[in-house]
């Protein structure tokens, strides 16, 4: 069984996250400006489909990791380190990329598919269960599949909520997006880098 307290310092990791606008909300904001709040919640749902992918390689791939291999779990934590640290410093330094211009209109079953698709590519949401999610699975807690499961859904529920906020408010939002999208990534560089180092220290005694 999960501690509270890690249960609770949990939550709070995965809301510094999901509240940092990233491809996602995006994705999001897009669609709604081109087709309204039925695409963005299409889109949204999409979105939060492609989490469990994640969530069950997460619980496929890494409770073995963490059950079997202490070396293979490091060398999996401190790629992840090294990758948000480099996410982190290009956001810092670089241009802005992504932008939220309406894309082209597209039936909703087609907008809920690239929701999954747009979740499922994105580095932010792979990095989260790759190195940030397992620092908070104890062995000696149960089942680490279990506790994958239950943590990787808390957070798909959280990622929801703040998915759905987008959708609602997505005219208003996208056009916020698109005209700060430089310091939203400064913002998101911050975010990497500060994940990097709560990765990095995460587990030690």
């Amino acid at each position: 069984m999960i501690h509270w307290s890690t249960f609770v310092l949990f939550v709070g990791t995965s809301l510094i996250l999901v509240v940092v606008p990233g491809p996602n909300h995006l994705y999001i904001a897009a669609r709604g400006l081109a087709q309204g709040r039925s695409a963005a919640l299409a889109s949204a749902f999409g979105v939060e489909t492609g989490t469990l992918v994640h969530i069950a390689a997460a619980a496929a791939g890494l409770s073995y990791l963490i059950s079997t291999s202490a070396t293979l779990f490091g060398l999996v934590k401190w790629a992840g380190v090294a990758y948000l640290f480099y996410l982190g410093i290009r956001a810092l330094t670089g241009k802005p990329e992504d932008t939220a211009e309406a894309p082209e209109p597209q039936p909703l079953g087609k907008v809920y598919a690239e929701g999954i698709v747009v979740n499922v590519l994105n580095p932010k949401v792979t990095l989260f269960f790759l190195a940030l999610l397992p620092q908070f699975v104890r062995p000696e807690a149960g089942s680490p599949t279990l506790q994958i499961v239950v943590l990787g859904v808390t957070v798909m529920s959280l990622g929801l909520l703040s998915d759905l906020i987008y959708a609602f408010t997505a005219g208003a939002l996208g056009q916020r997006l698109a005209r700060r999208a430089r310091a939203l990534k400064k913002v998101s560089g911050v975010v990497y880098l500060g994940l990097g180092v709560l990765t990095a220290f995460a587990g030690r005694k």
